[in-house]
């Protein structure tokens, strides 16, 4: 399994509130379920850098999360999405973490 970490900073004049209310609203959320699949959490921050959402989704290795991906960017309705949001990112950073043997995420 493969996990992808992706943290995503929120402008100071936006809220993540406002970021995941549009996330919802337009079907983004329901739109990366169905594509990725395995969604492994969701989260905000509370302490260390704020505004910020983390979330991680699964993957049986490398070349499924990039067909997946690649199957997300090609739906228009992700893309309309994107041209919503973009406006509201301070940054995006990705990590690909690889389970430990005794990780009780494998």
């Amino acid at each position: 399994m493969l996990v992808e970490e992706r943290c995503y900073l929120i402008r100071p004049e936006f809220t993540t509130a406002t970021y995941l209310g549009i996330y919802v609203s337009t079907g983004a959320l329901d739109l990366q379920k169905r594509i990725l699949g395995n969604l492994l959490g969701y989260f905000t921050t509370e302490i260390g850098e704020l505004n910020a959402l983390v979330h991680l989704w699964g993957y049986g290795g490398f070349e499924e999360r990039q067909r997946r991906r690649a199957l997300l960017s090609a739906e228009p309705a992700w893309q309309a999405y994107l041209t919503q949001i973009r406006p509201m990112l301070r940054s995006m950073s990705n990590r690909l973490l690889v389970p430990t043997d005794f990780s009780p995420i494998r």
